[in-house]
This record gives C-alpha cells, sequence and structure tokens, in this order.
C-alpha cells in the first residue's frame, strides 16, 4: 500500500486474507495516480515479479490510471478489467469484459494487469489467520528512500455543479416535434 502508517492495518487484512508479506510506502496527503506509479515502478523493480495485479481504481479520486501508468513506465503489456485470468509458464490470458461481449488477450510475461469486480470472491478473514498476520513480515519505506518526488503535479481551480435542467415540452403529433427540432437547428 501507499499512505500513511495506518495503511499497516489494511495490508495486515491483506496478510490475515493469505498474502505472505507485505510492502507499505509511507506517504502522507494526497498522491497522484503518476506518482503512485512511479513508486510502484520503484517497487516492481526491488521484487522483480513476473505479474503486478492491481485494482481497477482507486477510492479516493476514482482515476482508473495508476496500472496504465505502471504499464507504460515498465514497458510491459497489460490486460485491463479482468474477470477472468489464467496463468501459464511464460503467459497469461486476460478476459474482459467489452461493450460486445467478452475479450481476451495474451500478454507476455512480465505483465500488469488491473482488476474488476468480477474477478474473484475474497476470502473472508479467520481468527486463527488474524492473529498469524501480525507476525508475518510487513516492510516499510518511504517515497524519499525510493527516490519518488510525489509532490502534487495538479491543481483543482474550481468545482461547480452543472446547470439545471429546464422543463421538456410535450408535444401533440410527431409533425409538431419534427417542427420544434428543425426550428431549434437539430435536423
Amino acid at each position: 500500500s501507499i499512505g500513511p502508517a495506518q495503511a499497516a492495518e489494511t495490508i495486515r487484512t491483506g496478510l490475515a486474507m493469505g498474502a505472505d508479506r507485505g510492502i507499505l510506502v509511507k506517504v502522507d496527503g494526497v498522491v497522484e495516480p503518476l506518482a503512485v506509479a512511479k513508486l510502484l515502478k520503484k517497487v516492481v523493480e526491488q521484487e522483480a515479479p513476473g505479474l503486478v495485479i492491481l485494482g481497477k481504481q482507486a477510492i479516493d479520486d476514482d482515476c482508473n490510471q495508476t496500472g496504465q501508468m505502471l504499464a507504460a513506465l515498465l514497458g510491459w503489456g497489460q490486460g485491463t478489467f479482468a474477470s477472468k485470468v489464467e496463468l501459464s509458464a511464460d503467459s497469461v490470458d486476460v478476459t474482459r469484459e467489452v461493450d460486445g461481449g467478452l475479450q481476451t488477450v495474451s500478454l507476455k510475461l512480465p505483465a500488469i494487469v488491473t482488476t474488476d469486480l468480477r474477478l474473484n470472491e475474497p476470502r473472508y478473514a479467520s481468527l486463527p489467520n488474524i492473529i498469524k498476520a501480525k507476525k508475518k513480515p510487513l516492510d516499510e519505506t518511504s517515497a524519499e528512500a525510493l527516490g519518488v518526488d510525489v509532490s502534487p503535479r495538479l491543481k483543482v481551480l474550481k468545482t461547480a455543479e452543472p446547470a439545471g435542467r429546464s422543463a421538456g415540452v410535450k408535444v401533440a403529433s410527431a409533425a409538431e416535434l419534427v417542427s420544434k427540432l428543425k426550428t431549434a437547428g437539430v435536423i
């Protein structure tokens, strides 16, 4: 995880659900998707995994950018919105939902996969596993130690509600509808 010290508890939950170890990159404040991708790139370079699995989008900013940015920074193939993942020795097949149905892409490893909520049903953390999770390794580092500048590059200038919609108009016939559409310049 990337965030404040309290994020260690979230990692401990993952350890209780079956992960072997966790890594926390301590960062205070808001971290934009590009900075997250740069931090993950440094962790990936240190850990050398064959497959990196990320969520589809973050719950804080809802951006859906980090996985794609990480793939670009690493020069790896990517499969997004995965609803099914099949791993083989040197490739991974990712099935994803698209407007017309399902699409399957095959990626050479190493690769980046972002998940859809249909990929799996997480297991519950049992009490014995919660206790064991407290003894599993949790490495901590910082953005500074990884050499990544996480200062914000975006500035919100203004946030405003959209204008209210005006009331619709009922028409008596199709001819009247066509006439009003022509007057409005729609057709």
